[in-house]
């Protein structure tokens, strides 16, 4: 499948956009929900997954904070900024 002009600049608008959600969000604070979720599918560790299950039962909130790396905002930024320009740079669908 060959991605055409619209597809392109609507990829960069949707990547830029991640991006700058990135740089103005220091961390994320996943839910009880999200934390069993992900302490289930991944099994990093055994000790881990048993204290989350352990504080859940117990009744304790233990929510997972994601701190993505600040370079992830300026990398997506770039990138969607490329691809914007590079669907600029296309032929448009009618022509």
């Amino acid at each position: 499948m060959e991605l055409n002009r619209n597809q392109y600049f609507f990829l960069g608008i949707v990547i830029l956009l991640l991006g700058l959600q990135f740089r103005m969000v220091n961390e994320y604070v996943l839910t009880d929900e999200a934390t069993q979720f992900l302490a289930e599918r991944t099994r990093s560790s055994g000790s881990q997954s048993a204290m989350v299950s352990f504080a859940s039962s117990l009744g304790e909130t233990s929510h997972k904070v994601i701190r993505p790396p600040d370079w992830l905002g300026w990398c997506m930024i770039s990138v969607g900024s490329v691809l914007i320009l590079h669907s600029l740079a296309m032929r448009g669908p009618g022509s």
